[in-house]
């Protein structure tokens, strides 16, 4: 098996839930950066979408300043299955960019 270390970007998170990266095989999140690109601040939510149970929250309207960012994962780690996705939200209209970094086991 081959892993590859990849990202996915996200601009202009909005107030309703968007899928942020859909695994297309067994991954492992490394990282998750969410940005306030908006002129006030702001509250974001990432919620962790598997194919199947329970939908847990990695983070609930944690509040980002005017031209803040935050890391979510502080070391940590979250596996994902083929079709799980992550989804974020915004307080605001196309206010919050997002960047999951990732290792694909291939």
């Amino acid at each position: 098996m081959a892993n590859t270390f990849q990202k996915a970007l996200k601009a202009g998170v909005s107030t309703s839930l968007v899928d942020i990266y859909s695994a297309g095989n067994k991954t492992v999140v490394i990282g998750l950066t969410l940005s306030n690109t908006s002129g006030s601040s702001i509250t974001a939510s990432v919620q962790f979408k598997p194919t199947s149970g329970d939908a847990p929250y990695l983070v609930k309207n944690i509040p980002i300043p005017t031209g803040s960012s935050v890391e979510i994962m502080g070391g940590n780690k979250i596996v994902m299955d083929a079709t799980d996705k992550l989804e974020a939200i915004s307080s605001a209209a196309t206010s919050l960019d997002t960047i999951v970094s990732y290792m694909e086991i291939t």
